[in-house]
């Protein structure tokens, strides 16, 4: 039995996913100790933290990056602003993971775009693997996105250069692929990482709309969905009372997984695990990233490339856009069969991890 460290970005649900589809592969025969900051902690830690069926799976709190929001917007400057005061801690916090490290003598550490973890590890010798998403905007040729996008990527390669160090293994998971840029030969590229429940998902056209979205969503965009043909199942806002054919949730994991196999479509946030999840079990994405949500609109792009949905920014976001993506429901679907069950990164991820654990 290994010990591992593996820490994660507490933005967003994704990266949270990603790790706990991995660390439900890995906890029957290794240790696992879970950094979290954020929402990625609110959810993992009542999962893990005194279970007895995961007596061997810890998870704790550290510090990290997030987005904030200005009158329900996301605010970039005021994100990057505090991400330059993260920053500016982020070698006092490495010290003292470092010793951590030293105390607690893991075999392995890895990281899903979260720096304090690997640059601790980088003190002390212990091996990292990368395992995120964002890594795409280092190791991927994106020359087919608009240059607006194109320009945002490399800006933002340097944030993503600033959480690296020298890896032991790079797993870049994306729904979308692309040809690697010269120097990155050795990422290994997987689909997205997808958990044991919506893996065994039995599908079906239910005859309703779901839809994840942030509490960050403009009361007109869902003004929006009342004017939808059908029933729509709204996750992200709570539970709440219904309003006309809106119907709302809480955040289930249960739940999530089986509305969103039985739904007919899905419309919403365009985060990197949630297209791949829909796209995997052979569901229409009409995305609604934010304008100034870059790594958001790069995902909705490749979305529309690959022909398995349309996307809309959530500001300009219209019943013409709505009616347009219901009416090519079919089109989508048809396209979908190239990916529908195909695009499962589970087993290729898990073969590069275990490549770094002692025999």
């Amino acid at each position: 039995m290994a010990k591992i460290f593996y820490s994660m970005s507490g933005e967003g649900r994704g990266h949270a996913a990603r790790v706990r589809t991995m660390v439900e592969r890995l906890r029957p025969e290794h240790e696992m100790v879970l950094l979290a900051p954020d929402q990625a902690y609110d959810f993992l830690a009542p999962i893990y933290n005194n279970n007895a069926e995961t007596p061997n799976v810890e998870v704790r709190r550290i510090p990290g990056l997030r987005f904030y929001y200005t009158r329900g917007r996301l605010d970039l400057s005021k994100s990057i602003c505090c991400g330059f005061g993260f920053l500016a801690k982020l070698n006092g916090f490495a010290r003292e993971m470092a010793e951590t490290i030293r105390r607690e003598e893991p075999n392995l550490v890895i990281t899903d775009f979260e720096p304090i973890l690997p640059k601790a590890a980088s003190k002390t010798g212990v091996p990292v693997v990368s395992l995120n998403h964002q890594d795409f905007l280092l190791a991927y040729d994106l020359s087919t996105l608009p240059k607006t996008l194109q320009w945002y990527a490399w800006m933002m390669s340097f944030v993503v250069k600033a959480h690296h160090v020298d890896h032991a293994e790079t797993i870049v998971s994306s729904f979308f692929t692309s040809p690697l840029r010269p120097g990155w030969e050795n990422v290994t590229q997987v689909g997205p990482l997808l958990r044991k429940e919506l893996e065994e998902a039995k599908t079906s056209e239910g005859g309703y709309i779901l839809s994840y979205v942030r509490r960050s969503m403009p009361p007109q965009a869902i003004e929006l969905l009342k004017t939808c043909d059908r029933e729509v199942r709204v996750y992200g806002l709570g539970k709440q009372p219904d309003q006309g054919n809106l119907r709302f949730f809480d955040i289930s994991e249960d739940g999530f997984v089986r509305d969103l196999a039985g739904c007919d479509a899905m419309i919403g946030a365009a985060g990197n695990q949630s297209l791949g999840e829909a796209i995997y079990l052979g569901k229409p994405v009409l995305a609604l990233p934010e304008e100034s949500h870059h790594e958001q609109m790069i995902n909705s792009h490749f979305l529309r490339q690959m022909g398995v949905g349309d996307w809309s920014t959530i500001e300009s976001f219209s019943k013409k856009h709505l009616a347009s993506f219901m009416e090519r429901l079919s089109q989508f679907r048809a396209n979908l069969a190239t990916f529908r069950g195909q695009i499962n990164g589970n087993p290729t991820a898990l073969a590069a991890i275990q490549r770094h654990l002692p025999a």
